[in-house]
């Protein structure tokens, strides 16, 4: 098997459930395992699923994909489906998230029974029912009988950086779950927080939230790891398959985008920008092999990539390399490098980089 692989701790996940069912006390966890559960591939891991009455996914397909492995609980899709989808909806029991009016009337006509939250519009300008049209759209589901009203949630555009505009989307959204309260008694869950939200607020009318990238362990933003205590549960692994000396002012790979300041010995790890390994990280990542952090060097090639190994000891064809190790190089110093986020890195993966759960 190819050795580049992305090692998921099962465990490690574990834990981390059991952290933030600690930080939210008693509301319920509905994850996000959209996108491959952020590319770790937990979405395809009954046990891991299992864990959890309700998980949430981005579309209708993924939500297929989880009850084809056996999950017979509930999946909620976040995004508003597409037509094509209310078909799927109903066959695989998919509860969905609702805002569109045309989806919504011709779910009406064809008398589709669907189980739906309502998403109300309160900053995000994305998707969602606006308070001032909220009413009308009540009575538009309460004119047929194939709409059973489960929930009621939003998106918070801000949570990580502004309090003020986040308190308005706050208010926006009480006075909307009010509303849909007094219509329907069949709410069972009313939810406004991801990761941001849930470390940052507390909208004292919501009995869910949905843990993303902190669920896996990684940071929404700066120091949010210091409120609560979850740990990186994927790490990035390969081995070296090639090793050579370099000598002074030789270039290395294409373009010759670096030259050998002294004689180095050049370790060749088999992963590129086919693998979702970015090719912007050419002479900007690091790489860990026998405890040591060193660098990348030369562009970033399809397949592969070449480390600076020079002063490591015991570096051999076949020695363990990591393309961050969560400790002395992580996927956040990894993103800051070229001016993204660890959901960046982390989603890119490729399937071809086996998973691997331990």
């Amino acid at each position: 098997m190819r050795p580049t692989v992305l090692e998921i701790d099962l465990n490690r996940f574990k834990e981390n459930v059991k952290e933030i069912q600690t930080f939210a006390g008693s509301k319920t966890i509905m994850p996000v395992v959209k996108a491959e559960a952020y590319g770790t591939y937990l979405n395809r891991n009954l046990e891991a699923m299992n864990l959890f009455e309700i998980v949430a996914v981005a579309t209708c397909d993924e939500a297929i994909e989880i009850r084809n492995i056996g999950f017979e609980k509930e999946i909620f899709v976040l995004n508003q489906p597409y037509e094509d989808d209310i078909d799927n909806i109903s066959k695989y029991n998919v509860t969905i998230g609702l805002s569109d009016r045309s989806f919504l009337e011709k779910v009406i006509k064809l008398n589709k029974k669907l189980t739906v939250h309502l998403e109300i519009e309160t900053g995000m300008n994305r998707t969602g029912i606006k308070l001032e049209e909220l009413e009308d759209y009540i009575k538009l589901i309460k004119s047929s009988n194939c709409i059973y009203v489960e929930g009621v949630y939003t998106h918070l555009s801000s949570a990580d950086f502004d309090d003020d505009y986040t308190k308005m989307q706050l208010d926006t959204f009480k006075k909307a779950v009010e509303i849909v309260k007094n219509n329907f008694d069949t709410i069972k869950y009313i939810h406004s927080s991801a990761s941001c939200g849930i470390l940052n607020y507390d909208d004292g009318v919501s009995n869910l939230i949905r843990p993303g990238i902190i669920i896996y362990g990684y940071e929404p933003f700066e120091h949010a790891l210091e409120k609560i205590h979850v740990k990186p549960v994927a790490t990035l692994k390969s081995k070296v398959i090639f090793l050579k000396e370099v000598k002074k002012g030789e270039s290395i790979g294409y373009s010759r985008k670096y030259k050998a300041p002294e004689d180095i010995m050049l370790a060749t790890v088999p992963i590129g920008y086919a693998d979702g390994y970015k090719r912007a990280l050419t002479n900007k990542a690091f790489a860990v092999i026998n405890g040591v952090k060193v660098p990348v060097v030369g562009s970033v090639c399809m397949d592969s990539i070449m480390i600076n190994v020079s002063g490591v000891k015991d570096v051999k064809v076949g020695t363990d390399v990591y393309l961050w190790d969560n400790e002395l190089y992580t996927i956040e110093e990894m993103a800051d490098s070229i001016g993204t986020v660890n959901y960046d890195i982390i989603a890119s993966m490729m399937p071809r980089v086996k998973r691997i759960f331990k």
